[in-house]
């Protein structure tokens, strides 16, 4: 009979010993080995990246994050006429609705099932495919197609963009948004240009810029505001892009002339010092152009001088969008590592050419040590760049320790979003459930919003402030000296708030 019962026992302990592992494992071990059971049925794992808490969207464009669909609301909302050729806006009048009219009102579009096609795949990527000319062009060529329907509608964009990002689980975005109109652009190219930079920041300041930067103050707080009314934020009814933190980094058009630029950066810089709702600045349009890529180095002198100006205001410049073949290979040579030593930035947006940049692996060495970001836009890069899969640095950039973080660049051109970013991630680098919780830890970390981080050190694990230490974000309420260490850092409340949502999140496995 003992013997019976010994040969009993002998026969349970493995399943004994198998049910104290999984009791003995972690919320986070426990996400992580349902990711793993998911990875080869697309259909679970979109639903798994979709509900994940995904920290912030640090590279989103806010003219190219607004679907076609939105925009031709937009458009008819104020009476705009379409090119029937080409898709661009005009102004009015309009020619009649009848099917062979060359401009007619962009309403028409809602009973013409053929224009309205026509409309939504030439301001976006919908239906392009190899073959139908550049992927790159078609690309940027959509922003001076509809660009006059987005100039008087941004609250409504941000309210469309934020609403979605929310529904993601995406909590904080910087807006990358050039919010005075061209307002500086303007008054440079009146004022004429003055190589001493000194000479041509003291012009531009006794001109109006100052009063450009108020007018414009004023203007996106009006914008801000609007959009949460079009959400009904402080209702009942308040929909869930209420809950999105929203910053904007001020955005330069680098293709006008040195004059145009300078302002808007000297703009740029001047709005991130006195309106707490711009965090920082970066340099856009396209990076093979010909003024970027001629005025390049002018363009990190200038940005060089205002940094010794100010410098507290943060900096994130789009380097290395390039790919072999769209530029001379000595234009690929210098971009990123400039960008990094000489425009002093913080993050870089794309870094796709990183490979191509003289002595490559240095120059990566040297980012993970500064810890430079690199902002991933995986969709976009492969759209217009071509780059994806093993041709993509992004291996390369984990391998070596520089942080990263998944954002949607212009999710509405592209017709993604931030969900589906993760999914290229996961599909294409069998990222593990801890790197992509990494990454989005990264997103709020590297962010642009004031205060201490929470994290005492991120290498090589997040390891929390003395005063949070033995705090737990899944409980109600945190300790006196956690909360009160939160209350004086915006950065920190954000990530403690992402905290709590991934706690949320990994007790469903």
């Amino acid at each position: 009979m003992l013997r019976t019962i010994s040969f009993a026992a002998r026969r349970s302990w493995p399943i004994i010993l198998l049910a104290a592992l999984a009791a003995a494992q972690t919320a986070e071990q426990k996400t992580a080995r349902y990711l793993d059971s998911v990875r080869k049925q697309p259909s679970l794992l979109l639903a798994f990246l979709h509900d994940m808490p995904k920290g912030g969207d640090l590279h989103n464009h806010l003219d190219g994050a607004i679907y076609a669909e939105d925009l031709l609301d937009f458009a008819a909302s104020d009476n705009y006429c379409v090119d029937r050729t080409t898709s661009r806006l005009i102004a009015p009048p309009c020619d009649a609705c009848d099917r062979y009219t060359a401009k007619p009102g962009i309403r028409c579009a809602y009973a013409d099932h053929i224009l309205y096609d026509e409309i939504i795949n030439a301001w976006s990527m919908r239906n392009w495919e190899p073959g139908d000319g550049s992927a790159h062009d078609h690309f940027f060529a959509t922003f001076d197609k509809f660009g006059l329907a987005s100039h008087g509608h941004v609250a409504e964009a941000v309210a469309t963009v934020i609403d979605r990002a929310a529904r993601e689980h995406v909590q904080y975005i910087e807006f990358m948004h050039t919010a005075d109109g061209g307002a500086s652009a303007k008054l440079g190219m009146s004022l004429g240009w003055d190589p001493d930079f000194a000479k041509m920041r003291d012009k531009l300041l006794a001109g109006g810029l100052k009063e450009v930067a108020d007018a414009t103050s004023k203007t996106l707080a009006e914008d801000d505001a609007r959009a949460h009314t079009e959400l009904k934020c402080g209702t009942p009814e308040a929909e869930p892009g209420c809950s999105v933190t929203v910053r904007y980094l001020y955005q330069v058009l680098r293709g006008l002339p040195h004059e145009a630029v300078f302002a808007q950066i000297l703009l740029g810089f001047e709005l991130a010092s006195s309106d707490l709702r711009f965090v920082g600045l970066n340099l856009v349009m396209p990076e093979d152009w010909y003024v970027p890529i001629h005025d390049f180095n002018e363009h990190m002198a200038m940005i060089d001088y205002l940094h010794g100006v100010y410098p507290k205001v943060h900096i994130t410049l789009h380097a290395g969008e390039l790919a072999m073949g769209l530029v001379k290979p000595e234009d690929l040579s210098l971009h990123i590592r400039a960008s990094v030593e000489r425009g002093h930035a913080e993050r870089i947006g794309h870094g796709v050419s990183v490979m191509l940049e003289k002595d490559p692996i240095g120059l990566i060495k040297a980012m993970a040590a500064r810890n430079v970001l690199v902002e991933i836009n995986l969709t976009s890069n492969d759209m217009i760049l071509g780059v994806s899969g093993d041709d993509h640095p992004l291996p390369v950039y984990m391998k070596y320790g520089v942080p990263v973080a998944i954002s949607t660049d212009d999710e509405g051109v592209a017709r993604s979003d931030m969900t589906h970013e993760y999914l290229r991630a996961v599909q294409g680098y069998k990222l593990s459930y801890t790197t992509l919780k990494s990454m989005t830890r990264q997103s709020i970390e590297h962010s642009f919003l004031p205060g201490e981080s929470l994290w005492a050190t991120t290498k090589p694990e997040f390891r929390a402030v003395t005063a949070c230490a033995a705090d737990s974000p899944a409980a109600e309420n945190p300790s006196g000296s956690c909360a009160k260490f939160l209350a004086v850092s915006r950065r920190a409340k954000e990530q403690w708030k992402l905290e709590k949502e991934l706690s949320d999140f990994e007790k469903r496995f």
